[in-house]
């Protein structure tokens, strides 16, 4: 009788498990993603796209998170071995670092080859790291030259500047016809973007801070002379004093005000600035790529504690999908080429659309290695010395070839 007991108390319990497991492989399955606020896609453009996936995938339920960009990073790193997240948003730069860590999941499987040629490789760059691929690249962005479509007319001016040499050229003229107190306003105060300044510039100089293999090569002749152009700038009063102190969004403010001819900022700023509501200079406002730009964009990625893997996966390749990127490209531009020659997605936006297409293809990654983080606090710091007028762009920029030389070898 007893035997007959524990048998069937076996049988009770091994078609629970089946039935559990079941219920969990059968798709009834929670993931859990953190995104950021306001990336592009807004949390309401999010939870709109996430409700359709969940309405196609009715045994996958989502629960979103989103958090500011500067609490993404450590977000990430603390619950990603946990498995408190399966799905997160990877900013380029710490791809790298994620994928030495085992943070995130090794995808480079799951992307079809014809897939991939239709991205742009700045997209495909910000979430690979030493020739594998750790998430789907979901948003693009970059940062183009602003300018004053008035001013630039007034200084008798006939086409934006198409490289940082004529943007100079340009300025002087600029400021010889006194039209502005300072033609030009960038983000240069002690944060991480004017890092993303220096490397668009540094990049347009035919410069690089690594090379291929992760070395250090800040020590560049042409970086020096990138840096050289910035302090020119400042020197000659090209460049408003104050971007010294500046980030993007006192960027936008000053030019949005028609106190300055040019700007460089991220794509956000051409609606904001042609938006009566938000700026003086509305209809005004002209977009152009320069030779190279910084790669903001960001990806998707599989979090290497998810025990959903291949829901996580299913519910990423929605989100960036071509048929949900073309009906949202108003707020974030698509990461697919063949999207760019579609009216739908140019009508939302012709101008920025044309630029995007030229920029996207001339893209510059931040420094992609794991130690990303600290050589970023050092270029911030020793490029700052430069503007200020503390040292020379030489001495800042042999600092920083001998600070990232020790960053590395740790």
């Amino acid at each position: 009788m007893k035997k007959w007991f524990l048998m069937c108390m076996m049988l009770i319990l091994i078609i629970g498990v089946i039935g559990c497991s079941k219920e969990e492989n059968g798709g009834k399955v929670t993931l859990n993603a953190l995104f950021m606020k306001q990336a592009g896609y807004s949390e309401e453009d999010v939870t709109n796209i996430t409700k359709e996936f969940e309405k196609n995938n009715p045994n996958i339920k989502i629960k979103a998170t989103f958090a500011p960009y500067e609490a993404l990073e450590q977000k990430v790193q603390t619950s990603a071995k946990s498995g408190g997240y399966d799905v997160v948003v990877v900013d380029a730069p710490w791809t790298a670092k994620f994928a030495k860590a085992g943070f995130v999941k090794d995808v480079s499987d799951k992307l079809k080859s014809e897939e991939e040629s239709d991205i742009f490789p700045g997209a495909i760059d910000s979430v690979s790291y030493d020739g594998k691929l750790y998430g789907m690249p979901w948003l693009n962005d970059t940062k183009f030259l602003f300018y004053n479509k008035e001013i630039l007319k007034k200084a008798g001016i006939q086409n934006p500047p198409t490289n940082f040499e004529e943007l100079k050229e340009q300025a002087k003229i600029i400021q010889n016809k006194k039209l502005v107190p300072y033609p030009i306003v960038w983000s240069w105060s002690q944060a991480e973007a004017l890092v993303c300044d220096f490397t668009a510039i540094t990049s347009s100089f035919g410069g690089e801070m690594t090379d291929d293999s992760g070395k250090p090569t800040l020590s560049d002749p042409k970086n020096v002379s990138a840096l050289t152009f910035m302090t020119d700038t400042l020197n000659e009063k090209l460049t408003d004093p104050k971007s010294t102190e500046y980030l993007e969004e006192d960027v936008r403010g000053v030019f949005s005000s028609g106190k300055a001819a040019f700007a460089l900022n991220w794509t956000y700023m051409f609606n904001m600035a042609n938006d009566q509501e938000e700026s003086s200079i509305a209809g005004k406002v002209g977009i152009a790529p320069i030779p190279m730009s910084v790669n903001g964009g960001m990806g998707l990625s599989v979090t290497s504690g998810s025990k959903h893997a291949d829901e996580a996966w299913e519910y990423i390749q929605y989100l960036s999908s071509k048929e949900v990127q073309k009906n949202f490209a108003k707020n974030a531009l698509p990461i697919w080429k063949s999207l760019y020659e579609e009216q739908q997605v140019i009508d939302t936006n012709p101008e920025v659309v044309a630029a995007s297409k030229v920029q996207y293809e001339q893209l510059e990654n931040r420094p992609r290695v794991p130690w990303y983080g600290e050589l970023s606090t050092e270029i911030q710091v020793e490029v700052q010395k430069s503007l200020l007028g503390k040292q020379t762009p030489e001495e800042t920029m042999d600092n920083l070839q001998k600070k990232a030389e020790k960053i590395s070898n740790k």
